[in-house]
């Protein structure tokens, strides 16, 4: 289990992309079949990060198209 990360919202800023500011911060989201690991398929055994902390949350292997418009993912790690 990871602790989680404590910085001040003026750090994240400084840290984070816009737009993953809005998106990790202030429960935004991209819209529909926008975002850049949408269509993307990794081949091998990657695992996706936290944008933030680099966390990993997901290997690519558990990665599915689910229809919505967002990467969906049956596993976690």
């Amino acid at each position: 289990l990871t602790m989680p990360v404590q910085r001040s919202e003026e750090e994240w800023r400084a840290i984070l992309s816009p737009a993953q500011f809005e998106v990790l911060r202030e429960k935004g989201t991209e819209n529909p079949g926008t975002g850049k690991f949408n269509k993307h398929k990794e081949e091998g055994k990657c695992v996706y990060t936290c944008a933030a902390c680099d966390a990993p949350l997901y290997k690519s292997t558990t990665k599915f198209d689910s229809g919505c418009g967002w990467p969906a993912f049956f596993g976690k790690l």
